[in-house]
């Protein structure tokens, strides 16, 4: 703890305050300090239990993801409310955790809509790399429905799902293109040079040409 703290930096902090995350370590020294570290699932363990933001991303960075229960899992989830914390936990840990699909599907209609987010970032994932067994009609039926009225955090993850399921699936590529056009949800997100729109049509049109050539 004393080390983070030795590495806070206003600007840091700044710029991540910004973007809804409380704590000021640049991240590549955050990394830089989980490699030194490796892997220490109960200093992991511990460093969470603090509650402090720049110990919860270095405890992800040096845990064990499939030494999580479930419901340790789930109780990580709802005590993670910066988008990092959240980010990381999802990305880093729950999607190589063997309890992946079950929190999937528990946290997708969550009332929580952060929480619910999180199930869409791991049906995001199925949708690319197992679809097998999931409904994307459906899926598209729920986005045109409720992503436009959708919490930020949960209309982000909606939009990302949208875009590849148009980008993965050609057969739902016209249906996907058209219910972003229609409901323009960040459409006029501001994109920096040389990235792609988050803007659905944008993103899957951009998508697909890059792998067709």
């Amino acid at each position: 703890m004393a080390e983070l703290a030795a590495l806070e930096d206003p600007k840091a902090r700044e710029v991540n305050e910004r973007h809804g995350d409380d704590h000021g370590v640049n991240l590549g020294k955050l990394r830089a300090l989980a490699k030194r570290l490796k892997t220490q699932q109960e200093l992991a363990v511990r460093l969470w239990e603090t509650g402090d933001t720049a110990a919860r991303l270095l405890a992800l960075l040096i845990c064990r993801p499939k030494a999580f229960e479930r419901d340790a899992l789930d109780v990580m989830l709802r005590e993670a409310r910066t988008p990092k914390v959240h980010d990381w936990l999802v990305n880093y840990v729950v999607k190589k955790s063997p309890h992946a699909e079950e929190l999937r599907s528990a946290w997708f209609a969550d009332p929580d809509p952060v929480v619910a987010s999180a199930g869409w970032a791991l049906t995001t994932e199925r949708v690319a790399k197992k679809p097998e067994g999931l409904d994307l009609a459906e899926l598209l039926d729920v986005i045109e429905a409720e992503m436009k009225d959708a919490p930020d955090r949960l209309q982000w993850a909606m939009n990302h799902c949208l875009a590849q399921i148009g980008i993965e699936h050609a057969e739902y590529r016209t249906r996907a293109l058209g219910i972003g056009e229609r409901l323009e949800v960040l459409k006029d997100y501001p994109t920096s040079p040389g990235c792609t729109s988050p803007f659905a049509p944008v993103w899957i049109t951009e998508m697909v040409r890059r792998r067709h050539g």
